[in-house]
């Protein structure tokens, strides 16, 4: 009975193999594959550092600033920079700083809040060489609901570079900072309280 079971499936096997649905066309496409983001989603947590932070860029990244948002979140509030262009994420170097000088022209600029937070956004372009519109929203921009950020002022792209500062209403809190994509953004997230 073993052997005539064993049997059984084993043609039962060779049967299925030798089918076929007709369709043996070398073309048929491959499964999808959904990509995953270069970097992690920033977490829920409050940040904990606040030494200077910094990233390179990817070497084709040609990237301009198109909008800025402020949120809050539980022990936290977010600047987020929305970027368009072209090429890979940016690169960034972020770290608080006692005067705002804006590159280029050497300039100080008054910033509010207690602390000054500077970004900048590497792998930037002129928007006539990225492609896209650039940011055009108030400078600073703010948000009534995040009581920690005073402000977010200027997104101009100079020599390869976006210069931002964030006016934060705390004394040097600790600070994150991360890129995403899809779309393209970077993040920073400042904790209150």
């Amino acid at each position: 009975m073993r052997i005539r079971l064993a049997s059984t499936v084993v043609a039962g096997l060779a049967l299925l193999a030798g089918c076929s649905d007709g369709n043996t066309n070398p073309t048929t496409p491959a499964p999808t594959i959904r990509s995953v983001p270069s970097t992690p989603e920033p977490t829920a947590a409050a940040p904990s550092v606040t030494t200077p932070q910094e990233a390179v860029p990817a070497n084709d990244s040609r990237l301009t600033v198109t909008g800025v948002r402020i949120g809050h979140h539980p022990g936290f509030d977010r600047v987020v920079y929305e970027l368009g262009g072209t090429g890979g994420p940016p690169g960034w170097r972020a770290q608080y700083t006692d005067r705002a000088v804006q590159d280029g022209s050497g300039r100080q600029l008054e910033i509010a809040g207690n602390s000054i937070l500077e970004v900048q956004i590497l792998g930037s372009a002129y928007p006539w060489d990225s492609g896209v519109t650039p940011y055009d929203g108030p400078d600073p921009a703010t948000d009534p609901s995040a009581p920690g950020i005073a402000g977010v002022y200027g997104t101009n792209a100079y020599e390869g570079t976006t210069q931002s500062f964030i006016g934060v209403n705390g004394d040097r809190p600790p600070f994150s900072v991360s890129a995403l994509d899809n779309p393209v953004r970077l993040v920073i997230d400042i904790a209150t309280g």
